[in-house]
């Protein structure tokens, strides 16, 4: 089988591509952020307060590199981390006034991006390819 045929060869591509044009986007915008930290901070600014093996889950990252990622973005000002009156060995989750202008001033440029990863195609062709990405994923 030819490489250009298998899925996890292509899947593989689309990443490295998406990854590519997030970054440079976001450079060009004078933005310091990976795709990563976009998720955690879009998801703490929907789900304040929450922890952060849930928002592993919900981003699909690994919980052991999700304390990499909130130290970094702690570092910077943009998440405050304040452990749970339910449960001390658990860590809240929220975002500083920093994290949430830097969330507002970053959203409309990803959102912008997101055609660019897949300009190839028609919308019609984005669509379905959405589609049916969530469908693999088990989300349909």
């Amino acid at each position: 089988m030819d490489m250009s045929e298998m899925a996890g060869h292509l899947i593989r591509r689309l990443q490295q591509q998406s990854t590519q044009v997030f970054q440079a986007q976001t450079q060009a915008a004078g933005l310091d952020l990976t795709s990563v930290q976009f998720a955690a901070l879009d998801t703490i600014a929907r789900q304040s307060g929450i922890d952060q093996a849930t928002l592993a889950a919900t981003i699909s990252f690994d919980r052991a590199t999700i304390g990499g990622v909130i130290d970094r973005l702690e570092q910077k000002g943009l998440v405050q981390r304040v452990v749970s009156e339910q449960d001390r060995r658990a860590r809240q989750l929220h975002l500083t006034p920093e994290g949430a202008q830097l969330l507002a001033a970053s959203r409309p440029v990803v959102e912008a991006l997101q055609a660019e990863i897949l300009a190839p195609l028609s919308a019609a062709e984005r669509a379905t390819f959405l589609a049916l990405a969530h469908k693999a994923l088990g989300q349909d």
